[in-house]
């Protein structure tokens, strides 16, 4: 099975051009994020075959020059707390430093889904395309990687992405849970859970390269 396949298969389905209908007006009429060629980011960036770590966020970042389609990542300066908190356990569970210019597509090339569970929102609106169909959408890309026997990390982070884990059944693949790194949760267990560590020995375990959290120049 190949991304594409995928999504053409979810195209034919009545859920989708219903969700694709309101996307599209939603873009017409307002601004919106990620830019509407960079929707479906994630999948181009990490292919299913190579897909060895999926992290779920929610929806995108609903500030002007955030968003590119890679859940938590961002092209800007100015970085959101919850990315500063998840660089910030990153160097504490590995020991390293981490070079902090937001843009996350070197760990989406190492075969790591940054996946939204919606994958559009109207600018200032947090959760706004939430509820229209692309939790279906996601849901199903969730529930096809679960049958593959090939081993995958899935690393929820907070109550919406941790919902998700009543699809995720194949004992081959690892789940780790945590409360999400927003500066609202992150003291709440997130900070201290090591998720990039157990990551790495968990692919390690299974035969599989380590993901490389920290970007090389």
């Amino acid at each position: 099975m190949m991304w594409n396949e995928f999504i053409e298969q979810e195209k034919k389905k009545d859920y989708f051009k219903s969700l694709m209908e309101f996307v599209n007006e939603e873009y017409e009429k307002f601004v919106c994020y990620p830019p509407y060629e960079q929707i479906f980011a994630a999948f181009t960036y990490t292919p299913f075959d190579q897909t060895k770590v999926v992290i779920l966020g929610q929806d995108p970042y609903h500030e002007i020059n955030q968003a590119h389609g890679l859940a938590f990542s961002v092209k800007c300066d100015k970085l959101p707390p919850s990315l500063i908190n998840i660089y910030k356990e990153m160097e504490s569970d590995l020991g390293i430093k981490i070079e902090q210019d937001g843009d996350l597509t070197y760990l989406a090339k190492q075969g790591v889904l940054l996946l939204n569970t919606s994958l559009s929102v109207r600018e200032h609106e947090a959760n706004s395309h939430s509820k229209h169909g692309w939790e279906i959408f996601t849901d199903n890309c969730l529930k096809l990687l679960n049958q593959n026997d090939e081993p995958i990390v899935f690393i929820l982070w907070g109550s919406n992405a941790i919902s998700k884990k009543k699809y995720l059944t194949n004992p081959n693949h690892l789940v780790i849970t945590s409360p999400h790194p927003s500066p609202l949760s992150s003291y709440r267990g997130f900070f201290g859970s090591k998720p990039f560590s157990k990551t790495n020995d968990f692919l390690k375990k299974n035969n599989k390269e380590a993901i490389v959290w920290q970007k090389i120049k």
